[in-house]
């Protein structure tokens, strides 16, 4: 009987080039390696499984993967099979069709990163996401998107660093924390991360708290996140921006741009960076994986020179009257610079960035104004009519809430048990942000009706 490990020799996988144990140790042969665990030597022991992973057997047919995959597939439930509140970065909104008809073009879904060599209009879609986003954010530069938005603020802090020269980062508003998790992870070579504590009373930043840390001096940024964590809009933000500035450091706002058409852009009070998640425009959940950060600032030669993601530019070309489009200052770049780059920059999400494009097109300021004032009416009437009920506390009093909001239990019942009990009534939401605090989210896609079913299940509930 031969071992996991005998057969991964013996065994030429079909749709893996190079396969054959021949041509395998053919290759091994000719780079002076023994065996393939060579490559792996640098990985410490401590966290090296030994042992196979716990796979099932290998499918060898097409028709058998097919199936399975299927199999595992349809354990899911989406959040159009049920009644969804669910929020926190990942949101519900209604995508056009028009929207999935020109992404699912295959000069599109296949250009991998639109070069020259192979490009079939991707550069000036592209180019086009830049310009509508560079005019609702009220700059002149914003990037092909990056991976998600936690990537987007996380270089947006690096950038910042490397302006000023130092260390320290302040975080003034509630910030998610998975969120929190990975910019620390993602700034942790070049910089230390501070939260502030919000004021408990109102969810807001405690500006004392924050002109107290920046006094020390080694502040590179401040970052502040519109709504926060808690959903709210904060009245602060514009002398976060002061605060900054006095002590040397650039204003960093991260901002779900589907805001922009009833708040103002981050731009316009202070902010140097700012920078988000293109998720709310015309992007699918994908199960939690639709997403792709934008990084903006002005058209200002410092901070140009600190993007490390591509910018695609609008030239004239030899032809009197035909224009081209391309890379703008591309020796910036990991492409151009490999393994001297500032930051590492791959493939990323640009084809999401054609996405938000085709929604932005589609909506105008008109749409967008009317989509962000639904959105504000409904998340006033579902924070209203929840903190009716009694067992529940809806927070933060009269602050300015979209989308997402918290409430409190009071009666008893844990954030979880409530879920699971939601749950088992059809119903996605109640995120636990603590024992007795979820939070829960409404769009455009709810209506009132949705919300009223949801208080009368909680009522039952929690009473």
């Amino acid at each position: 009987m031969t071992s996991p490990q005998d057969s991964i020799h013996t065994y030429a996988h079909p749709y893996i080039p190079n396969a054959v144990p021949a041509v395998r140790q053919a290759m091994l042969e000719e780079i002076g390696a023994a065996g393939v665990e060579d490559f792996y030597a640098d990985i410490p022991d401590g966290i090296r499984l030994h042992r196979p992973l716990d796979l099932p057997a290998p499918l060898r047919s097409e028709a058998e993967l097919t199936r399975h995959m299927e199999e595992l597939l349809g354990r899911n439930t989406s959040t159009r099979q049920a009644l969804s509140f669910l929020g926190s970065g990942c949101y519900q909104h209604h995508v056009p069709a028009v929207v999935d008809e020109v992404v699912n073009r295959s000069e599109f879904l296949t250009a991998y990163a639109g070069e020259p060599y192979e490009d079939h209009g991707r550069f000036q879609a592209l180019w086009e996401y830049q310009s509508m986003m560079a005019e609702l954010l009220d700059v002149e530069i914003v990037n092909v998107p990056v991976y998600d938005g936690f990537q987007a603020s996380g270089t947006a802090l690096r950038m910042a660093g490397r302006i000023t020269g130092r260390r320290r980062v302040l975080v003034a508003t509630a910030i998610d924390a998975d969120k929190l998790s990975r910019i620390r992870d993602y700034v942790r070579p070049d910089h230390d991360v501070t939260v502030i504590p919000v004021d408990p009373d109102t969810g807001c930043a405690d500006l004392g708290a924050v002109r107290e840390a920046l006094a020390a001096g080694d502040t590179a940024a401040v970052y502040a996140d519109t709504p926060s964590a808690l959903g709210i809009v904060d009245e602060a933000l514009p002398r976060l921006a002061g605060l900054a500035h006095e002590a040397g450091a650039l204003y960093v706002v991260g901002c779900n741009p589907l805001t922009l058409g009833v708040l103002a852009p981050p731009s316009t009070y202070g902010a140097d960076i700012a920078c988000g998640d293109i998720q709310p425009l015309g992007l699918h959940q994908s199960f939690g994986g639709g997403n792709a950060g934008f990084i903006a600032t002005h058209d200002e030669e410092r901070l140009v020179a600190e993007y490390p993601s591509r910018l695609f530019g609008l030239v004239p070309t030899s032809v009197e009257g035909e224009y081209g489009f391309g890379d703008v200052a591309y020796e910036r770049t990991s492409f151009a610079l490999r393994e001297e780059g500032k930051e590492w920059v791959g493939t990323a999400a640009a084809l999401h960035g054609i996405g938000a494009g085709v929604y932005l097109a589609l909506m105008g300021p008109q749409g967008m104004r009317e989509i962000g004032e639904t959105i504000l009416a409904l998340t006033a009437y579902a924070r209203r009519s929840l903190a009716e009920v009694p067992g529940i506390e809806v927070p933060y009093g009269d602050a300015l809430h979209f989308a997402d909001f918290t409430v409190r239990y009071t009666g008893g019942r844990t954030a979880a048990e409530i879920r699971a009990e939601l749950k088992e009534r059809g119903i996605f939401g109640s995120t636990p942000t603590g024992t007795h605090e979820a939070a829960y989210c409404v769009t455009e896609v709810h209506t009132r009706a949705d919300i009223d079913r949801l208080v009368a299940t909680l009522k039952e509930i929690v009473k």
